[in-house]
């Protein structure tokens, strides 16, 4: 269409230059009807017209067929009614009638009008270039390994679940994939919004379409075509632009609606300016189709789908992809956000929160890193917390679990036990409770070291919460909006993250198919709710809430329950989205605003109601000011990037 529109517009405006030359008008106003005019010069007119109508107005003509058959006169109805009114009658004058030509009018209305279509199409394109730019992401081949170690390039099309590919450094990723082998740092900015490159080693998740950095990399593969995260993502943005808006089926309707007003308006300025003056028809007419013209809802019509073409985009490359429009517009207006508290708000891992030595010649660091030693032989998530806490602990030798209770082994000649409290009470030992009160006061996990039989000291591990959580409720705050928990943790463990994250609530022990219950609880109060959790089972509660949002989905970004589905584990991100519909609807207002303003102030003018003051618009001179609307709406949606 666009290019559709170019080629219109540019043969259009060449065959106007001769139209304007040997138009009556332009000829006396230069002075030049003797050099310009000859014998039959009108019927060479006629016929240069007559192409740029049936040529540079074909689009226009044929949108009214449409918008009449499907019963919906909008703004094309509008500019094939003007354009016809003026070729006819300028046709029939050529032709032998008395009156005025307005050729010249009637060519320079259709190249400005072509103008305008195109330079909107363009702003349509440029709003959803994202999705181009997505889909260039994914290279054509990629680099196939074979059993004997080497490699063929086939196209990645052919690849299968389980082929193993080799990326190079400074390569695409072409699939979806797991870390076969090697070492890099991988830039996922375009998909995920994350600005730093994130190391992948073996085992670690990759995206097709991230930039591998420095390292090799043999992956294996897990997704390709449809499956893949980055065609899921492309999926989700062209729905979410193709979803209706409800700000969009007001515009549509004030459309349809300021349409029926042109024509009427029209007809009336016709019918005065022949019953209660003495112009003569020609001028009526040109007032008539000037109206018509500049009553155009074509800024209106744009005012918000331009908006939300923008929006969708710059959501998609900022990590968050909006599945339903209608939930994203209700954002603006949450006062309640509930989040799941295990890998959202935390990490859903365990840390190392607090460590205290019993025994004397014996630090804090001592104890880490005896227990980091014996903890690193083992799997189990709380080993591996502290192993991981414990950088550069000694090696240990004749490792033993203790099925249930915990481990042991030698560590620098000492026999080194991490247990559990069952361990101890089994064993009737006791250790100071009153150091850690603190610690069992928030929830945390207890373990103790003992050293050769005695106890030296333990260890308390908590959820890790994230970093940007506080940030996040900062935020929500300032926004006026009240920021909740849910949990099935027990009463301790949530209320130790509550306070350290100052929420203004918290549920806990909820199980998750009750989670939808306490969306409905706060709900009841009369608030809008927007639930945030990981998308699984957390799917009741989001399907309940006002504003679904599945938080932390990493490459399954088809979350069937959510939605709006942001790709990192950010709790930010949910601040961002609020701020974007935020930003979005006052885009949409002003857009709104702007366009049926305009109208209300020039439709006045354009039925000439300043003639008496020497104010009087031509039909091009209106189409100018409609095309400047439409413009002026196409870039302030474009100015959402700044804003949001």
């Amino acid at each position: 269409m666009v290019a559709d529109f170019r080629k219109r517009f540019f043969i259009s405006l060449a065959a106007t230059v001769p139209i304007l030359a040997l138009s009556p008008l332009i000829q006396s106003t230069l002075g030049l009807e003797q050099a310009l005019s000859f014998d039959g010069d009108r019927y060479v007119l006629l016929a240069l017209a007559s192409f740029v109508f049936f040529y540079g107005g074909w689009p226009f003509l044929k949108g009214l067929f449409s918008e009449v058959k499907q019963g919906s006169p909008g703004m094309m109805t509008l500019i094939a009614l003007a354009i016809t009114v003026a070729y006819a009658y300028s046709s029939v004058v050529a032709l032998g009638l008395e009156g005025k030509v307005f050729f010249w009018e009637l060519a320079t209305l259709i190249d400005i009008m072509l103008l305008g279509h195109w330079i909107e199409m363009r702003s349509v394109m440029g709003a959803s270039r994202a999705l181009e730019e997505l889909a260039k992401l994914v290279p054509k081949e990629a680099h196939k390994l074979a059993g004997d170690g080497s490699t063929e390039d086939v196209p990645v099309s052919d690849l299968i679940e389980g082929d193993l590919v080799l990326i190079k450094p400074g390569e695409q990723i072409p699939v979806d994939g797991q870390v076969a082998d090697g070492a890099s740092s991988v830039n996922e900015a375009m998909l995920t919004g994350e600005s730093k490159p994130v190391e992948k080693q073996t085992g670690d998740q990759v995206i097709g379409g991230a930039i591998n950095g420095e390292g090799s990399l043999k992956v294996k593969v897990e997704k390709t075509g449809e499956a893949s995260f980055l065609n899921q993502v492309i999926k989700l943005v062209e729905q979410a632009q193709e979803s209706k808006s409800r700000t969009q089926d007001l515009a549509n309707r004030a459309a349809k609606w300021l349409t029926y007003i042109a024509i009427g308006a029209g007809g009336s300025t016709l019918a005065a300016w022949l019953t209660f003056s003495a112009v003569d028809f020609a001028f009526a007419l040109e007032r008539t189709v000037t109206v018509m013209v500049i009553t155009c809802p074509h800024a209106l019509g744009l005012a918000v789908p331009l908006v939300v073409a923008v929006s969708t985009a710059l959501a998609a490359s900022h990590g968050f992809l909006i599945r339903n429009r209608s939930p994203f517009e209700q954002a603006r207006n949450i006062k309640a956000i509930l989040f799941d508290k295990t890998g959202t708000l935390t990490k859903g891992e365990f840390g190392v929160s607090q460590i205290v030595s019993f025994k004397e010649g014996f630090s804090e660091k001592d104890i880490l890193q005896l227990a980091g030693a014996v903890e690193s032989q083992s799997e189990h998530p709380i080993a591996k917390a502290i192993a991981e806490a414990a950088e550069g602990h000694p090696q240990p030798q004749g490792f033993k679990a203790i099925p249930g209770k915990g481990a042991q082994a030698e560590v620098e000649g000492r026999r080194i036990m991490v247990v559990s409290p069952r361990y101890l009470k089994e064993q009737s030992l006791s250790y100071p409770e009153d150091k850690l009160t603190e610690a069992e006061g928030k929830g945390a996990t207890l373990a103790f070291v003992l050293v050769d039989g005695e106890l030296a000291g333990s260890i308390a591990l908590t959820d890790v919460i994230r970093p940007e959580s506080k940030e996040a409720v900062r935020r929500f705050k300032e926004m006026g909006i009240r920021v909740m928990m849910i949990t099935g943790d027990n009463q301790k463990v949530a209320k130790a993250v509550a306070q350290e994250l100052d929420l203004d609530e918290y549920f806990a022990e909820v199980l998750p198919e009750e989670k939808s219950e306490k969306v409905k609880e706060v709900q009841s109060r009369g608030w809008l709710v927007a639930m945030t959790g990981d998308g699984v089972n957390d799917a009741p509660a989001l399907a309940q809430a006002d504003v679904g949002i599945a938080i932390g989905a990493g490459t399954d970004v088809a979350v069937e329950t959510a939605d709006i589905v942001l790709v990192k584990s950010n709790p930010e991100d949910a601040v961002a989205l609020v701020e974007l519909s935020r930003a979005t609807y006052r885009k949409m207002i002003q857009n709104l605003i702007w366009a049926t303003g305009y109208n209300a102030f020039a439709i006045p003018l354009a039925a000439g109601v300043l003639y008496q003051q020497g104010v009087l618009l031509s039909p091009a001179m209106g189409a100018v000011l409609m095309s400047l609307s439409t413009v002026i709406v196409a870039v302030n949606a474009r100015l959402l990037k700044i804003d949001g």
